[in-house]
């Protein structure tokens, strides 16, 4: 198949790329809206995925088979005062691409968010759950799924959380750098949630890709559940970090512009069954990417 992954640069898209190497039955257009050097010759495109008439010319031209969309605005609290900008990227964008690979009778893997959820579960959220955004990012996010769905039969919805690599800026990186800065810290005890390492979200994609595109809208994330003060004392741990007091604090202490669901645990049956695929607990995953940072 000739696939098309887009955002390649940020921690999923490098993620994608890193495996292209294993899966070489298939060719690869990464894109993103500029194109890199690359340290082992990887090929990449540049693409700006909001420009309906540019999609439609690069599916057409390089005959797409199926898109891997890791593009996004992920600035949640910016979205806030950029909702145009938002919804360009998470709502229109996802819509071209679908059109453009649903002509060619291709699929579409859109990545998305817990944040289509308000956070008031206390049970893990299954896919068919009712959503209810309470911030642009998730309303954005969810408008995307809507429309890539209406806009390709062959739609597979991945919601995900906490994500975070090796690669560009995540949680796990500020924590590292500021336990490494400061004697004491302030993390929120009160949101409740899993972490997904970017490279198992990635593994689990080519799973879906080899094994064949069930549309539908599936869940995943690693395996546990966890609060963001405990996330971050269990990143200090394995990093050896020791000189740096975590202390927990309440959501309402450190106000931001968007709200943050409060519970966001995601239920992964639907995906493990589909596709027969274990994840990996959250703490595994995270030492394992504290070892490639290290």
């Amino acid at each position: 198949m000739n696939i098309l992954i887009t955002g390649c640069n940020g921690q999923l898209g490098s993620e994608m790329q890193l495996l292209e190497k294993d899966n070489c039955q298939h060719t690869y257009y990464n894109t993103d809206v500029r194109a890199m050097e690359t340290a082992d010759g990887r090929p990449q495109h540049s693409l700006d995925i909001t420009d309906c008439e540019a999609v439609a010319r690069f599916v057409d031209e390089h005959q797409i088979d199926g898109i891997v969309n890791c593009a996004a605005y992920t600035a949640v609290d910016k979205a806030e005062s950029n909702e145009e900008t938002a919804r360009l990227l998470n709502t229109v964008a996802p819509c071209y691409l679908a059109e453009a690979v649903d002509r060619r009778g291709g699929w579409l893997i859109q990545i998305s968010t817990d944040y289509v959820f308000d956070g008031t579960n206390h049970t893990p959220y299954t896919p068919n759950d009712p959503t209810c955004p309470n911030s642009v990012y998730g309303r954005t996010k969810l408008a995307g799924e809507v429309q890539a769905m209406q806009a390709c039969r062959r739609t597979m919805i991945i919601r995900t959380a906490w994500l975070y690599s090796t690669f560009g800026n995540n949680f796990v990186k500020t924590m590292l750098r500021l336990g490494r800065e400061k004697s004491e810290l302030g993390v929120i005890f009160d949101q409740i949630g899993t972490p997904t390492y970017a490279r198992d979200l990635a593994l689990c994609i080519m799973t879906a890709i080899n094994g064949g595109i069930m549309p539908g809208i599936y869940h995943y994330s690693n395996e546990g559940v966890i609060s963001w003060y405990d996330f971050t004392k269990a990143i200090h741990r394995l990093a050896g970090i020791t000189q740096c007091h975590v202390r927990p604090l309440h959501t309402s202490e450190y106000p931001t512009p968007a709200a943050r669901p409060h519970y966001s645990v995601l239920d992964k049956t639907k995906i493990k069954q589909s596709y027969g695929i274990e994840i990996p607990y959250w703490e595994e995953s995270l030492a394992e990417c504290i070892r490639q940072l290290l």
